[in-house]
């Protein structure tokens, strides 16, 4: 989620990178730039970015199948085929959906995030998850979902983006001190896990070299990433890989291709939900 708020095409971004990953069409020639030299030293990048693709519609599906009807997507990217409000809306149509990003583009392509079910309905917030206040006391979040009933907080392939400057579980923990009992808790970040020394330091390399902090990126361990959890009951099986989520196909990528981690939990207590002030 960067802070630049201009539309720069020269300068590659993540969400447009990632969009070329997925197949889209959202992306310029330096996102495509970038996304090659990426790969030379992570040829499975862009099977790890379907494959996290694919594990976001298997925990709406899952969630709305629980019984959740409200979804609080932060940092939801580019549209692109199955998203939140589609995938849980075919569950169950009364489904809510509100997303969140601040990139530019994102909020250029809103309208295809908004086309919900008629019985739905969906809404899209340009804001910083670095400022959750703006997040939860916007008309958008208050005019959509009832904070007095059960949230999923999606935080889907963007906590990798939030360094540890920016407070990333201080910024969790407060927005979900901010939802009721019942709610849940979706995140999923890039690992150290399963990477192999020397792509790991040409990262580190990478980080040290980026001058635009948008440009850096915060692997996290399994332990570092279940930290996120702490406090909440975990959803089987727990913080792992991605692909190994509650599977739906035999065949799947390994860790080491993915080297992402994934992980969903149920917000037990105590309920300190409502937004403060």
């Amino acid at each position: 989620m960067p802070e630049d708020r201009g539309l720069d095409a020269s300068r590659p971004h993540p969400a447009r990178r990632y969009n070329y990953w997925l197949g889209g069409k959202d992306h310029f020639q330096a996102d495509r730039d970038s996304a090659a030299m990426i790969e030379q030293f992570m040829p499975t990048v862009s099977v790890a970015a379907r494959e996290g693709r694919r594990w976001h519609g298997r925990v709406v599906r899952y969630l709305a199948e629980a019984g959740v009807r409200q979804f609080l997507d932060i940092g939801t990217g580019l549209p692109a085929p199955d998203n939140t409000h589609e995938v849980a809306q075919a569950v169950d149509p009364a489904a809510r959906v509100v997303y969140v990003d601040n990139d530019p583009l994102v909020l250029v392509h809103a309208r295809a995030l908004l086309r919900g079910t008629p019985q739905g309905r969906t809404a899209y917030l340009d804001a910083d998850l670095r400022r959750p206040d703006r997040i939860l006391h916007s008309p958008e979040v208050f005019g959509t979902l009832d904070l007095e009933q059960p949230v999923a907080l999606l935080l889907v392939a963007v906590m990798h983006f939030i360094l540890d400057e920016d407070g990333p579980y201080d910024l969790v923990s407060g927005l979900l001190d901010q939802l009721p009992v019942g709610s849940y808790l979706v995140v999923s970040n890039a690992t150290t896990d399963f990477m192999p020394p020397e792509q790991l330091a040409i990262i580190e390399m990478a980080n040290a070299r980026a001058e635009r902090r948008e440009d850096r990126v915060r692997l996290r361990s399994r332990a570092e990433v279940e930290r996120f959890f702490d406090g909440l009951e975990m959803v089987p099986p727990g913080v792992c890989s991605v692909a190994d989520w509650r599977p739906t196909a035999a065949e799947r990528p390994t860790p080491a291709e993915i080297c992402a981690l994934g992980g969903v939990a149920k917000k037990i207590g105590p309920d300190r939900s409502g937004p403060k002030g």
